[in-house]
């Protein structure tokens, strides 16, 4: 049996007017979907750790908090079928923080050179996000919840 790849993935919350998740979508591959910062754990390094640091890696946000663990998903990867399991956590992002911003990857991982668009969106969503990162908001308030437009 293989090993399951294992990874972390980033709710970061920001309280205004009403609730909104920062999300980011790759510029110039679409196809990609919006996602929350997620991704692999080094070896060695703690969950909340690693969450932290794929925050910072892919959005540029440094500012964020831990608030608490939220989910544990065992499920394939949609691409090549590969099992992992992703830690979702919730985490806080201050009222200050900018409503968009483009984040330009540096360093060796993954996504190194990838340009990223973030942005907060209200909360609940009216789209799933890519791969149904979403699926765990409602575990943080159950008014979060993703309801896509048309559905009952």
């Amino acid at each position: 049996m293989t090993r399951p790849r294992i990874r972390v993935a980033a709710y970061v919350i920001r309280d205004r007017a009403f609730p909104e998740v920062l999300v980011f979508d790759h510029i110039g591959m679409p196809e990609a979907g919006t996602q929350v910062p997620a991704g692999g754990v080094k070896s060695g390094e703690d969950l909340e750790e690693a969450v932290l640091r794929e925050v910072t890696e892919e959005t540029g946000l440094l500012t964020a908090t831990v608030v608490r663990q939220i989910a544990v998903e065992s499920k394939p990867h949609p691409a090549t079928g590969q099992p992992r399991r992703t830690t979702f956590f919730f985490l806080h992002a201050s009222a200050e923080t900018p409503d968009a911003w483009n984040h330009h990857v540096e360093g060796d991982g993954e996504d190194a050179g990838l340009t990223f668009a973030c942005r907060f969106l209200p909360l609940p969503l009216e789209q799933p996000l890519a791969d149904d990162q979403d699926a765990w908001l409602g575990a943080i308030d159950r008014r979060w919840t993703t309801v896509a437009v048309g559905s009952q």
